[in-house]
């Protein structure tokens, strides 16, 4: 898998940046596909940083209606990276 497989983007939400100051944990959408190694391996090689755990989660999809049709949301991969001591990833600089 190459980069762009593995990462689609960090997540900045008010759920996530309450964490980054405790215990130095940021979220990311990852591949359907992408393991915890190839998520780490990816953080380390993009940011420069160590990595010290990544949980991820598998979010469903919702179900959507137009007009009188349902359809449904594609389901997508989230993963939560904990960072070693001393490591931050800026990721609000411009």
């Amino acid at each position: 898998m190459e980069l762009k497989d593995i990462l689609v983007r960090p997540l900045i939400t008010e759920k996530t940046t309450t964490n980054l100051g405790s215990d130095q944990t940021y979220a990311f959408e990852v591949g359907l596909t992408a393991n915890k190694g190839q998520i780490a391996k990816a953080i380390a090689s993009f940011y420069g940083v160590e990595v010290a755990a990544v949980r991820t989660s598998i979010v469903r999809g919702k179900t959507k209606r137009f007009g009188r049709y349902f359809g449904k949301r594609s389901n997508w991969k989230k993963a939560y990276v904990t960072l070693a001591d001393g490591h931050s990833i800026p990721l609000y600089e411009a």
